[in-house]
């Protein structure tokens, strides 16, 4: 929510239910505010009853920062299994992180939002209003669980804390919970892969002839993913080719020209020549030395790796509430989560390196060897595609466990106070078998014939006997023996513990009253230590391998912070100012890493006319780096860059990481709206608000591509990130975290509700109709690095970039009855680019409209019993995704897809 006095609302108001849930028979909520009686304002920030007692529909109608709600009915079509992804479908969000944007990445089963596509960091995420462990990983949380979510889209860090910059997402839990509610889904596409099976559960029940009360809750999730990226062939070995003009052509069927599954010479009189798995010469179609070609025999990771990562996971909560006196409880949470898994990484990594070897290697075919002594040659250099021998797996072991203790109480009539203290523990366990040791593989590649034994040795064994080399044959594919491949292979090794400690107290209440209304007041005090230590392997210290060694690292910030907010009526049934009313909020946060720092926020409500109310907010936010951005240590993957210095593509290595001497971001933040609840139009809701985000110091990961335009556009700081060997051709990309200088949004959001009784337009239909529309319309999205200012809007295909559509809306239509109900959604993207950063021919991107539908049908088995069926589609028509557009937030690469499930509550 927008403000901390509203806390307790937070627990009160049933915003979104997963898809998965029967809503069980709930107890009144034990945080609920006492008494909402005597027609007093309980809570301005969230819900509010007016003097005759009557509760406006929607929580929220009167929040000065806009506060978008979701209803059930809404997130039914998506089936999703954790909450993220279902946020991740409406227009405010960008899925930044998921298995589809992370087709090979570490991260990809972690499940964040990213509010506005300004970062996954600049969406501050809540348990019950308060921050909890495992980098916001919703997918952490049971979804069975979840009771609804508030997803207060501007700045709020002066009431919620650090990180608010873009909003706050407040989940809430079902703590309330009576009786046993079960829900089992499967999946699967209408290509019959990215299958998923998914069983959640949750309980409640009293104790202690009521003074207590238990909810536990838990779900378990096995999706087998896409694999390989192929299997859609319009995503699959696309990239873009240079037209040698300047201009580029998106094209598919794209593998690699400098390499060949069993090696291609790449160098002298027989270069285009590769080899067959007997150590014959065949002619590589297509070779002209480049490092991408299109067609022929060209090798791919995309052959093998990820379209959408496999995921399995589980997760459990369980929460033990108890009233200590008749004003005081206290709430105890324990909960854990784990996800795992094992795949095909970013693929092979040492094709194109220009591995050299003479004309002795002993393993040489005796035609090639003639071929090149014929020719003067002493050696040649090698392109292999080393799917036989080195292409890693990523194994992953991700574990979190938290527990918190909480007591909240009543002083007097006026008074709530809340007390807690939290500690999480996320434990991230990385390996990548496969990856070749760097003086291993060059001693085995130099094989020679030792002229005493007449055997195969290493040459480096020779003068050395007891170096234990093993000499590897790399002329056909299937040629390396297992105990040469053993040799020069190893397995990076790195396991990270990050630590979350948090502790909060505040006071709230309505200490006086003004002739409008009452003053609602909240202080309070916060303090949070965030750690991490992170252990490699023996071979990673070492630096042994060619392509990526992980680095122990260890670090930690503390913040204490106090804050302090009021919200007071000002006017109230004057002409034009019915109701007025002022909300303003100041924090101070004391950072041991970046020192200390203000922040703060105003703002206004006033229903000028019956049903509508006009809102406005200013703020300062702050967001300090966190441990990711200082601490994390290399993050590998492979990206196909277009490089307009050379006119080429290529694939690129690229290297993530932290960094320790990252500034604090300060960001200003106007958001100016108004909400209408028409008399003469019963059922109609409407809000329209306008959001314009600015932050200086604007910590971020310069994507690969981006790194390459901006150093070509005159950055010369980001030159330095881009490593090119002694023919110009990029060899890796530096993308860890920097300061830029700015970083701006500014856009409008509409959000449209009406719903009306069946009865209204069929005399005899039972049930009730519901429509809803939600839209953002984005004005800009720009960088600015201090040299020049990179526009995102409408550049939406870009794998990992930062782009967002000028708009995206969602329109939702149903009818729900008793025993049976219906919907259908469509979600709509304008009109925009591949990447308008560089000059593609083919890289226009039409506007898309997907349509999901799906029904429900309920079977009530007695009065506390109850089944449910219930099917959905998923991109009905089988809309492809744009051409190239694989890792994209915004396009579907799953086609159709089906989902079946069933529910029972009792």
């Amino acid at each position: 929510m927008s403000s901390r006095i509203a806390r307790t609302a937070l627990s009160t108001g049933i915003a979104l239910i997963l898809v998965g849930t029967i809503p069980a028979t709930s107890a009144q909520n034990a945080d609920t505010p006492p008494a909402l009686a005597d027609g007093k304002v309980v809570d301005i920030a969230s819900v509010k009853v007016t003097a005759s007692g009557s509760r406006i529909d929607r929580p929220g109608f009167n929040a000065p920062t806009p506060t978008v709600k979701v209803t059930p009915e809404e997130l039914q079509l998506s089936t999703h299994t954790n909450i993220a992804a279902a946020l991740n479908d409406l227009p405010q969000f960008r899925g930044t992180v998921s298995p589809q944007t992370h087709t090979t990445g570490v991260d990809a089963a972690r499940a964040p939002v990213d509010l506005r596509g300004l970062g996954t960091s600049r969406t501050l995420v809540l348990l019950d209003g308060r921050r909890f462990s495992s980098d916001n990983d919703l997918a952490a949380i049971p979804s069975i669980l979840i009771s609804g979510v508030d997803v207060v889209t501007g700045g709020a860090s002066a009431a919620w804390g650090s990180g608010a910059v873009s909003g706050v997402v407040n989940v809430q839990l079902d703590s309330q919970l009576v009786g046993t509610k079960v829900d089992v889904q499967g999946g699967v596409s209408s290509r019959s892969d990215n299958q998923k099976q998914y069983v959640s559960a949750a309980t409640g029940f009293e104790v202690a002839q009521g003074r207590g009360h238990v909810v536990i809750g838990a779900e378990a999730l096995n999706n087998d993913g896409v694999i390989p990226k192929t299997s859609r062939r319009w995503l699959g070995r696309t990239a873009q080719l240079s037209n040698g003009d300047g201009t580029y052509t998106m094209v598919g069927d794209v593998g690699y020209g400098n390499a060949a599954i069993g090696g291609l010479i790449t160098s002298g009189v027989l270069a285009g020549m590769a080899f067959n798995p007997d150590g014959s010469l065949r002619p590589f179609p297509g070779y002209t030395g480049a490092s991408l070609i299109q067609g022929g025999e060209s090798p791919s990771n995309d052959d093998i790796s990820s379209l959408m990562t496999p995921q399995r996971r589980y997760n459990v909560l369980g929460r033990l509430s108890w009233n200590l006196t008749d004003n005081v409880g206290l709430t105890v949470d324990v909960r854990h989560s784990r996800s795992w898994n094992r795949f095909p990484w970013f693929g092979d990594h040492n094709r194109g390196t220009g591995l050299r070897l003479g004309v002795d290697n002993a393993f040489l075919p005796a035609a090639v060897r003639d071929a090149m002594e014929a020719a003067g040659e002493t050696s040649f250099t090698l392109g292999r595609f080393n799917s036989d021998f080195a292409f890693p797996d990523i194994d992953y072991d991700r574990r979190t466990t938290q527990f918190t203790v909480a007591l909240d109480g009543v002083v007097g009539d006026n008074w709530r106070w809340g007390g807690y203290y939290s500690h999480g523990d996320n434990q991230s366990d990385l390996a990548a078998p496969g990856f070749l040791l760097t003086s291993n593989y060059r001693d085995a590649v130099d094989a020679v014939i030792d002229p005493v034994s007449g055997k195969v040795v290493c040459r480096v064994t020779l003068t050395n006997p007891s170096s234990g080399c093993v000499p590897i044959n790399l002329f056909g594919h299937g040629a390396p023996s297992a105990e040469a491949a053993a040799y020069v292979t190893g397995t990076p090794r790195r396991m990270t513990n990050t630590r979350l400690d948090t502790a909060g107290l505040d006071l709230r209440g309505e200490p006086f009253s003004l002739p409008a209304g009452e003053v609602s007041v909240a202080v309070g005090l916060e303090a949070r230590k965030e750690q991490i230590d992170q252990k490699v392997g023996a071979q990673d210290l070492a630096k042994a391998f060619s392509t990526w060694s992980s680095s122990p690292m260890a670090g930690s910030f503390t913040v204490r912070e106090a804050f302090a907010e009021v919200a007071a009526p000002l006017l109230r049934d004057v002409p034009a100012l019915r109701d007025l009313q002022v909300n303003a909020a100041a924090r101070f946060s004391d950072y041991n890493s970046s020192g200390a720092i203000w922040s703060w926020k105003y703002g206004m409500t006033n229903e000028f006319f019956d049903g509508f109310r006009g809102r406005f907010t200013r703020s300062r936010d702050i967001r300090s780096a966190n441990l990711s951005e200082m601490y994390t240590t290399s993050t590998t993957g492979w990206s196909t860059i277009s490089d307009p210095l050379t006119g080429t593509s290529l694939s690129a290595l690229v290297i993530g990481g932290g960094n320790p001497r990252l500034d604090p971001e300060k960001a200003d933040t106007l958001t100016v709206g108004f909400t209408w609840a028409p008399a003469r139009a019963p059922g109609l809701i409407m809000s329209v608000d306008y959001f314009d985000i600015e932050i200086k110091d604007v910590i971020t990961q310069v994507s690969a591509q981006e790194t390459v335009l901006r150093c070509i556009a005159g950055n010369q700081a980001m030159c330095g990130r881009v490593v090119r060997d002694g023919n110009g051709e990029i060899e890796r990309i530096n993308s860890n975290y920097v300061n830029l200088a700015e970083y701006r949004t500014n856009g409008v959001d509409v959000d449209l509700m009406y719903s009306l009784p069946a009865a209204t337009l069929f005399a005899a239909m039972p049930g009730q109709f519901h429509a809803r529309v939600l839209a953002t319309w984005v004005d800009s999205l720009t960088t600015y690095d201090g040299k020049n200012s990179f526009e995102y809007v409408t550049s939406q295909g870009l794998t990992g970039g930062s782009g967002v559509p000028r708009w995206r809306g969602n329109a939702t239509f149903g009818w729900r009855g008793d025993r049976y109900s219906a919907q259908a959604r469509a979600r709509y993207l304008s009109a925009g680019v591949y990447n308008n950063q560089l000059q593609l021919t083919n890289g226009d991107i039409g506007s898309y409209v997907y349509w999901d539908v799906g029904g429900r049908m309920r079977l009530p088995m007695s009065a506390d019993r109850e089944f449910e069926i219930y099917a959905d589609i998923s991109n009905l028509f089988d809309r492809k995704s744009p051409l190239g557009a694989v890792g994209s937030p915004y396009y579907d690469v799953v086609g159709r897809y089906y989902t079946l499930g069933a529910r029972m509550r009792f």
